[in-house]
């Protein structure tokens, strides 16, 4: 009574659904027969795990969760059981034909088509997911932010690809009922499976914040020169503005100061101001380009003290110019001179 209720309920199910696709894999080779279609697939559905929101110029790992909303949305009744064995063998096809929503073996792929955003971290793998399950543990992808990018949303792509149930059949050659329990002998299930690919959106923010570059510099420096000055111009590019900015600079050989530091102080998004650092070059340094590395301290909106990312400062170190040298060779020749006309002039009184 049990399997006769459990087919006549099926039945009452409704039979209006789309016809099934036709990509599916691994043929009927062990035969069986098949009472039902059903329709339906996985429907998974990701969702980010903690904060989406994030500072420009960080690296930082993206947490994601997977659900499955997928179900059976319909059947078909493809043969009409005619026997007990049939009835027990429809009601276990029943059983495994529910399974159908399950996504087996995902593969997830993250894809940024924003060049401010990098998506660094390979695929990750879910072994299988079931219909109104969610993944256990968060797929996690590493994910770079431009150094400027700008504030605002970036949409990623999550594409998927995974196997689903399409349909099954079964077989036994016979029903064996013994003290009220029935078994099937020589039971077998063929099960045809089907690929999916899948993609759903994911959005990502990019905190509003200040953000700084170097527009213009002056550094050309002299080998052994004292006290010379750098002039660079740094622009608020982001979307916040500053208080109490100071700027700084990382110095290393052959470079040396004690005036390294120009206060900025309040600046608004899109302007920019000038400041000036003096400089002292070593004696023998080495005659090339440089790269002075150079940062901002600021207060932000909310009255915290924030550090910007580094900038470069292109500095220039030229020999000493042949001008300083010639009144020192001028000195030179007159102090020798000098000495010669004492000189020549002791010999004569002696």
């Amino acid at each position: 009574m049990e399997i006769k209720f459990a087919i006549a309920l099926a039945i009452m199910l409704t039979l209006l659904a789309p016809e099934p696709a036709q990509n599916s894999y691994i043929p009927l080779e062990l035969g069986g027969d098949n009472y039902y279609t059903m329709y339906g697939s996985p429907d998974i559905s990701a969702s980010i795990s903690g904060t989406d929101e994030f500072k420009r110029g960080d690296t930082v790992t993206l947490y994601l969760d997977l659900t499955n909303y997928g179900r059976i949305i319909g059947f078909k009744q493809d043969q009409m059981p005619q026997n007990a064995k049939e009835y027990a063998l429809a009601s276990a096809e029943l059983e495994e034909e529910n399974k159908k929503p399950t996504a087996l073996g995902i593969t997830t792929t993250l894809v940024s088509r924003a060049p401010q955003i990098e998506v660094k971290s390979g695929d990750q793998v879910v072994e299988s997911l079931k219909s109104g399950d969610k993944t256990q543990f968060p797929l996690k992808f590493t994910i770079k932010i431009g150094e400027h990018a700008p504030a605002g949303e970036y949409p990623l792509h999550l594409n998927m690809t995974y196997d689903y149930q399409d349909n099954v059949r079964v077989y036994a050659s016979k029903l064996v009922t013994e003290g009220g329990t029935s078994t099937f002998s020589n039971y077998r299930v063929s099960y045809i499976y089907q690929k999916a690919n899948q993609t759903v959106p994911v959005t990502i923010r990019v905190k509003k914040q200040a953000d700084f570059v170097i527009q213009n510099t002056t550094a050309e420096l002299m080998v052994g020169g004292k006290k010379q000055e750098i002039h660079a111009t740094y622009r608020n590019i982001g979307e916040d503005p500053v208080r109490d900015a100071v700027a700084r600079l990382s110095i290393f050989k052959p470079f040396s100061s004690t005036d390294d530091q120009a206060f900025i102080g309040n600046l608004e998004p899109g302007n920019e101001t000038t400041v000036l650092f003096r400089m002292d070059v070593d004696s023998d340094a080495t005659t090339k380009d440089y790269g002075i590395s150079s940062e901002i301290k600021y207060t932000d909106l909310n009255g915290d003290t924030v550090i910007s990312e580094s900038m470069k400062i292109p500095v220039v170190v030229k020999a000493a110019s042949s001008s300083l040298l010639l009144p020192a060779v001028i000195v030179l020749i007159i102090i020798v001179a000098a000495g010669g006309y004492m000189y020549r002039k002791k010999q004569k009184k002696a």
